[in-house]
């Protein structure tokens, strides 16, 4: 049997049953373009044999797409009314039983995906994007790629390379993960509501081996923290709080082959790496 995707009068009538409107505040904006989610999906290169999580399926545009292709989906939804939803939308649709999983969850809160996907794809609002794809890596490693629709600013930073404006804490902290490179653009009007912000499609690929365990990952992402904390400071003086003092940072930085007066924007995620296996363990 055939899927058959959403349309703008399809994604209304199923908001009006719901009683959801969808506000700028929660990030609410529903994809009403079957092009658009087949373009994310294309993207992410899913392939009929693969299981894919879908943090925030909503009303299920994008989530029927990627059955389309014969994939099998464990959709995240916080929202209890969509949640409890979706399969019905999904069996309307076409969608073979059992093809779709849905867990009535706070992403953030998620230990375990049921099917352990291997892909991740979703339209992620601006305030929780970051944490939550940081999150999913860290607790999942099974997930080995993905592609999400965020905000272009998030997108941005997100592919970030050292040394640029936009560079920060999430760029350094998604790359410990493996590259993430920026995949598409998308029109603000295959939203709805139309949001007042553009928006970009951003993916990453899992490296193949881990760049560290979890105690150096933790190590890693605190000596970032303290470096973007006072930007375009030396690292000798901005490390100085969890180190001891200037000169006990220099001595690490040295150790570590980074110069004590480089700054924190200009360093990449293997610096960081290097500087925390040479800092003194507590």
């Amino acid at each position: 049997m055939t899927v058959s995707l959403l349309g703008a009068a399809d994604i209304r009538r199923l908001a009006a049953e719901l009683d959801v409107t969808p506000t700028k505040k929660l990030g609410q904006n529903f994809v009403v373009d079957a092009n658009t989610v087949r373009k994310i999906v294309q993207a992410a290169d899913v392939q009929p044999s693969e299981r894919v999580v879908e943090i925030g399926p909503g009303l299920g545009s994008l989530t029927l797409a990627i059955l389309e292709t014969g994939a099998a989906v464990t959709a995240v939804e916080i929202d209890h009314r969509l949640a409890a939803r979706l399969p019905q939308t999904a069996l309307e649709r076409g969608v073979p039983e059992g093809a779709l999983t849905v867990v009535d969850a706070d992403a953030m809160r998620v230990t375990a995906l049921p099917g352990e996907p291997t892909v991740l794809v979703a339209n992620l609002p601006y305030n929780v994007s970051v944490p939550v794809l940081l999150h999913f890596l860290e607790t999942f490693p099974y997930l080995q790629r993905g592609v999400v629709m965020v905000q272009a600013e998030v997108a941005e930073r997100l592919a970030a390379k050292p040394g640029s404006k936009i560079y920060g804490t999430p760029s350094v902290k998604a790359a410990w993960y493996g590259p993430w490179k920026l995949s598409g653009t998308v029109s603000r009007q295959v939203f709805w509501p139309v949001p007042n912000v553009d928006s970009l499609l951003v993916g990453f690929h899992r490296d193949p081996q881990p760049r560290g365990s979890e105690e150096e990952r933790r190590r890693t992402f605190a000596i970032v923290d303290a470096a973007f904390n006072q930007r375009r400071k030396m690292l000798r003086q901005a490390l100085s709080g969890i180190f001891g003092s200037s000169a006990e940072a220099s001595a690490v930085l040295e150790a570590a082959g980074v110069a004590p007066t480089a700054r924190g924007e200009d360093l990449t995620v293997d610096d960081y790496h290097r500087i925390a296996l040479a800092a003194p363990v507590a």
